[in-house]
């Protein structure tokens, strides 16, 4: 027989005879599934496969009975029986939706009968019995044949064993629908969810009072969590907030980060069981699905709470093809936007089993405030991260990108920045030919930012500028603060070091120009150490400020050791300055490389302050060589 010669509503049947089906198989192969529950469906499916071929055959379309009109006073008595009897009952459609519910069911479900109307009776159903009720309602609706289903409801107070009886009823001409009635089965009894309270002696505003509590307790906690974020990173923050929540509110919870415009999973974390592990990242594999609860929130940046999930597909599907809401076994979800007043960067999404109850609207309103904390914290991570680029990328534009070879002297520097604070530093050294030598510049600004950046920036180029025509160090130096004075640099000033080194057979002379700078030290390779005082007036305050001079002859094997406040002023937790064992740290440099002083020297300075250093250190070293070029 071909499909076009098939009865009316045989395709229909089919087809919801084969995602009955589908759905009896995977919950089959839930942990923990009923076996012979579902044995049991699979023989009314079976019962109704048979029944379809045999309408294939012959039509056994019967006379419906004729039901006689009841008056008014009947049907409004028959109303007050439905609404005030004392048993849970449901009024169904042939597909399962509910037409209507009485007082008693309402109760029941935890929800107003009104609100229960238009949901699939399996909406309020544990998944563990979800496929065999629907199975069982559907083989009642057929059949005519009353029907017993053990199952188990989901209340506010977490799921309960109930025994649900369908009958089919056919009020008039047409299709009928089916009355469910439910008990509770012996023994059965529900698991006491977080926040609510079922002792004695304990009522409604008890426990709304610890719900509201309980609330409180998380926005602080979340709060701290998140203003104790000092490393500013956005993963660490999404992380131990999902933690958080999923100790406390839900057993599953889902943090979905947009990222190149496209929504990611970023972090699922669910029980922590032995299959809690695994299943979350099966979870975590699977990017939000367009169409799905996150897509959908992050799409509409609206919050969604689905009380009673009757659509397993809501949360996507698994890599597997089972619905991912089904592996978690969740009955209730709560999703809503991570943002900030302008900005969505993800979903937050929590579910839950049956036994930790539904979400309602105080959950809907705690958890969006969550988002917005979320939200925030991210933005000020991503602010602090692109600051902190972009300090370092103006650092290292103030700084040579690495050092010349200059003959017969070994050169080494480094730059540390403070341990605190994204700022850029006041700090600079350069290294640069002049006529018949070479200059090295140190200095320091004072202050940190964009216009201590721009300061320094001047200071340094406005030096290597001066002395590219101009062979006296001081001079350079008093040039560079008519730069400064003329400069609109508000009340910050420039201390700076300039050395001229003119090689002269083995010996190298140094002529030297401060302008209010520490330093240098000059080491010795017999372990003599001579640390120079500064001397002169910084650059930018005065303008008949004249820099101090000094001279130098050094051998081979001498060192001369450039540096910034930051290693003198370095302090350990009893607040001694590093300052005071300066001298007596170089003398056990003598006879180092370059590079080696500048790391001993580095590490010496960190280890002393607990690597808390309060200011940036900056270290040039120059060792002299033989005229021939070796050290």
């Amino acid at each position: 027989m071909s499909h076009d010669s098939w009865p009316d509503g045989l395709y229909a049947d089919v087809a919801e005879l084969a995602g009955r089906g589908e759905d009896l198989r995977q919950a089959a192969g839930l942990p923990g599934a009923d076996s012979p529950a579902l044995l049991q469906a699979a023989f009314a499916e079976l019962d109704a496969a048979v029944e379809m071929l045999a309408k294939l055959v012959q039509d056994d379309a019967g006379e419906p009975g004729v039901a006689q009109p009841a008056s008014s006073a009947e049907q409004a008595l028959l109303r007050a029986v439905f609404h005030d009897a004392p048993a849970a009952l449901f009024v169904l459609e042939p597909d399962g939706t509910i037409r209507r519910a009485n007082a008693a069911a309402g109760d029941l479900i935890g929800v107003p009968p009104g609100y229960a109307a238009g949901k699939p009776l399996t909406a309020f159903v544990d998944l563990g019995s979800r496929a065999a009720v629907q199975s069982q309602l559907a083989a009642a609706a057929r059949t005519a044949a009353p029907r017993q289903i053990e199952g188990r409801l989901v209340t506010p107070r977490g799921p309960v064993g109930v025994r649900l009886t369908a009958n089919l009823v056919r009020p008039q001409e047409g299709m009928g629908v089916l009355v469910v009635t439910a008990g509770a089965t012996p023994g059965s009894g529900h698991q006491q969810i977080p926040g609510h309270t079922a002792g004695p002696g304990s009522g409604p505003a008890d426990g709304e009072i610890q719900a509201m509590t309980r609330r409180m307790d998380m926005i602080t906690a979340v709060t701290r969590l998140l203003l104790d974020n000092s490393t500013f990173s956005e993963a660490v923050t999404l992380q131990r907030c999902a933690r958080l929540l999923a100790g406390d509110v839900a057993s599953w919870v889902i943090v979905d980060i947009e990222r190149d415009g496209e929504l990611r999973r970023q972090f699922v974390v669910g029980p922590p069981d032995g299959q809690g592990g695994e299943l979350s990242r099966r979870v975590r594999a699977v990017d939000p699905e367009p169409g799905s609860v996150p897509a959908q929130v992050h799409v509409a940046g609206r919050s969604v709470v689905v009380a009673h999930a009757d659509d397993t597909t809501c949360l996507g599907t698994g890599q597997d093809g089972t619905p991912l809401l089904l592996a978690v076994r969740a009955t209730s979800l709560l999703s809503v936007p991570i943002r900030d007043s302008s900005t969505r960067y993800g979903v937050l999404t929590l579910a839950r089993p049956a036994a930790e109850g539904r979400f309602d609207l105080a959950d809907l309103g705690l958890i969006s405030e969550l988002g917005q904390h979320l939200g925030v914290a991210i933005r000020v991570d991503r602010m602090f991260r692109h600051r902190s680029a972009v300090a370092e990328a103006l650092q290292s534009s103030l700084l040579p990108a690495r050092l010349p070879d200059i003959p017969g002297i070994e050169m080494s520097a480094a730059y540390l920045p403070a341990s605190e604070g994204m700022e850029v530093s006041g700090d600079f050294y350069d290294v640069f030919p002049v006529s018949g030598g070479w200059a090295i510049a140190v200095g320091d600004v004072c202050g940190k930012g964009q216009e201590a950046a721009a300061m320094t920036a001047a200071a340094r180029h406005a030096i290597r500028a001066v002395a590219h025509w101009n062979p006296d160090p001081a001079d350079v130096l008093a040039k560079v603060n008519e730069v400064i004075l003329d400069g609109d640099y508000e009340d910050r000033f420039v201390t700076a070091k300039l050395a001229y080194l003119h090689r002269d057979g083995d010996r190298v002379r140094v002529d030297l120009a401060s302008s209010g700078h520490l330093g240098p030290a000059v080491v010795r390779p017999d372990g003599r150490v001579d640390v120079l005082s500064g001397g002169g007036l910084p650059l930018g305050l005065f303008p008949d400020a004249e820099p101090a001079r000094d001279t130098l002859d050094l051998g081979p094997g001498d060192l001369l050791f450039f540096y910034s406040d930051g290693v003198t002023e370095a302090r350990n937790p009893d607040l001694e300055y590093f300052e005071d064992r300066l001298a007596d740290e170089l003398a056990g440099t003598a006879g180092r490389s370059a590079a080696e002083t500048v790391r001993m020297v580095q590490g010496l300075v960190a280890s002393f302050a607990q690597d808390d250093l309060r200011d940036d250190m900056t270290i040039v070293v120059a060792k002299v060589g033989a005229a021939d070029g070796t050290s």
